[in-house]
């Protein structure tokens, strides 16, 4: 088989796993800040990781069983756990004090904070302009918050927090991805998060009624279809040719924000959210030159216009 016929079917099949992941990622969050208004977010946390630890296991036969958890390398699945419960508590605290679209915005600084550590974690090289660009997306968050103005709130050092350990799972799972099963990167961040918040849970918790129960479910869910779709993505493709698709969860998180609660960001977070999705885009384009991301564009392309091609031929039959 054609190695770049390969490549192509390797980006898509990579993308299809991240949109996946980013849809239920946004869903997951619209999910979070209904129930949020009503329930803890110790209780949210716990039930939220209660089905998704629970989704995984029924699926546990489609990803090799639960065979594919044993590992050797527990001291990384337990940063891992560390890192997945600041990101959940981190972000989902901010998200309930905060417009939806804004808390996105500063959360989408993670791929930038990925680059800086993947010097000192992966080993990779960063030339100065991406350094450059990784200073100007910073830049986007301080636009964003505008500390003058009384924005640098617990909300926003929380959805920052976050942003950090969201890229630290993110370089750590490129660091195991060649000795980890996607199973097992996938449910013991699910699994840290539901046993950390059960020992906070006595005294926040409130008896969810049906309606909450079916978003309650729906977010275990949605947690569950994430993970896989990021990890699934991240494990078939150059994390820099997938990342600027991550850039359309704000796009539904805007349209959502302002169609169930009102939500309508201002020009200051606007004007900050183009500048840290045109340097995280900038990172992605000095990287367009490496000749495997060049390839994976390349087939990727061709392999689309082949398929429109055949379409409209089937068509004219």
């Amino acid at each position: 088989m054609n190695s770049d016929n390969t490549a192509g079917d390797h980006f898509g099949t990579a993308l299809a796993y991240l949109m996946l992941g980013v849809v239920a990622g946004l869903a997951l969050d619209l999910c979070a800040k209904w129930l949020l208004a009503d329930y803890s977010l110790e209780q949210f946390v716990f039930l939220r990781s209660a089905f998704g630890v629970t989704f995984f296991l029924l699926a546990s036969r489609w990803y090799g069983g639960l065979g594919s958890l044993q590992t050797s390398r527990w001291q990384w699945h337990l940063l891992r756990t560390i890192l997945a419960t600041g990101a959940m508590f981190g972000f989902f605290y901010g998200l309930n004090y905060m417009p939806l679209v804004n808390a996105l915005t500063i959360a989408f600084t993670a791929p930038l904070i990925v680059t800086a550590l993947s010097v000192p974690f992966l080993g990779e090289h960063v030339g100065w302009r991406r350094w450059i660009a990784v200073i100007a997306g910073f830049t986007g968050v301080v636009i964003v918050l505008r500390p003058d103005q009384g924005m640098l709130t617990p909300a926003s050092l929380a959805v920052i927090a976050a942003a950090f350990c969201w890229a630290g799972l993110t370089v750590t799972a490129r660091k195991l991805a060649t000795t980890e099963s996607s199973f097992s990167l996938s449910i013991y961040i699910t699994a840290g998060p539901l046993l950390v918040s059960s020992f906070f849970l006595s005294g926040n918790y409130t008896t969810p009624t049906f309606n909450a129960w079916i978003l309650f479910i729906a977010a275990g869910l949605c947690s569950a279809l994430a993970w896989v779709g990021i990890v699934g993505g991240y494990r078939r493709a150059p994390p820099v040719v997938l990342a600027p698709f991550e850039y359309t969860a704000l796009i539904g998180a805007a349209i959502a924000g302002y169609l169930i609660w009102d939500e309508v960001p201002d020009r200051w977070v606007i004007t900050g959210g183009l500048v840290i999705i045109a340097s995280g885009i900038y990172i992605v384009y000095r990287e367009v030159g490496n000749a495997i991301v060049s390839r994976y564009i390349r087939t990727f392309t061709a392999s689309s216009a082949a398929a429109i091609s055949k379409r409209l031929r089937d068509v004219r039959k």
